[in-house]
């Protein structure tokens, strides 16, 4: 298994931008959850941006050594049951409108915030997507 360093640059290779750490990405992933649960407000196609923050941790995990994954594990799992709970499972329904979906192992894809608002509330809403206004909650 290879290291923390390792994975980064591998993964660079593969096509992303940069050398991520897990701790960047962990960040990253805690970021946009406390987005979610307030009300996300950006456009949809920021969303989606966003979310391939928890495909790269999901992509690391199969490479990181031991230790590393149980190091990281609890927080993440921490991060994945607070989007579950600001999320609604819609089977990617909505996003689907607006971006290919990944494999269904990448389930946090098919997934939409509880809590609607701006530019993403109008693109989720004219796909279907349910949800609750800030203002009535």
């Amino acid at each position: 298994m290879a290291t923390e360093t390792e994975v980064g640059e591998l993964l660079h290779q593969r096509g992303w931008r940069t050398a991520f750490t897990v701790a960047e990405r962990v960040n990253a992933w805690a970021a946009l959850v406390r987005f979610i649960e307030r009300g996300y407000g950006d456009d949809i196609y920021e969303y989606t941006n966003d979310l391939y923050c928890r495909n790269w941790l999901h992509e690391a995990w199969l490479l990181l050594g031991e230790h590393i994954v149980q190091l990281w594990t609890p927080q993440i799992k921490a991060l994945d049951d607070r989007y579950k709970a600001a999320t609604i499972d819609d089977d990617g329904q909505a996003l689907d409108q607006f971006h290919r979906l990944p494999g269904p192992d990448l389930w946090w894809w098919r997934r939409h915030p509880r809590i609607l608002t701006g530019d993403l509330r109008r693109s989720l809403r004219s796909a279907g997507a349910i949800g609750t206004d800030p203002d009535t909650t």
